[in-house]
C-alpha cells in the first residue's frame, strides 16, 4: 500500500513553527548531507518514524536521497513486521528439564 500525505498523519503531528524549522536545517545544510553533492531541499528526519522535531535530529538532504532512504526504512519497517517463515527452534528431545 502506498503511502502519502493523503494516507499519513504525519503532516497533522509537525510542529506549528515547522516551516521556520525547516528552514532553518536547510540553511544549516546546505548541501545534501547524505550525498554531500546537491542541494538540500528536504529537512529529514535522521531516524527514522520519529516525532523529534529538534535540530539536532533533522538534516537537510536533496529529494533523491531522501526518497531512497524512505525506501530502506519502509522496506526495513516491513520485514521486521513480517512473521518469519522459519520454525522456532526446538529443545532436543533427549535434554532433560
Amino acid at each position: 500500500m502506498a503511502h502519502n500525505w493523503g494516507t499519513s498523519t504525519r503532516k497533522s503531528r509537525l510542529p506549528a513553527n515547522w516551516r521556520s524549522l525547516r528552514r532553518q536545517v536547510l540553511d544549516r545544510d546546505p548541501t545534501c548531507r547524505i550525498c554531500l553533492a546537491r542541494p538540500s531541499t528536504v529537512a529529514d528526519h535522521i531516524e527514522a518514524m520519529t516525532d523529534d522535531h529538534s535540530l539536532e535530529a533533522l538534516q537537510g538532504v536533496c529529494e533523491p536521497c531522501h526518497r531512497q532512504k524512505t525506501a530502506r526504512e519502509a522496506a526495513a519497517a516491513r520485514a521486521a513486521s513480517r512473521p518469519s517463515r522459519r520454525r522456532p527452534a526446538e529443545r532436543h528431545p533427549g535434554l532433560l528439564d
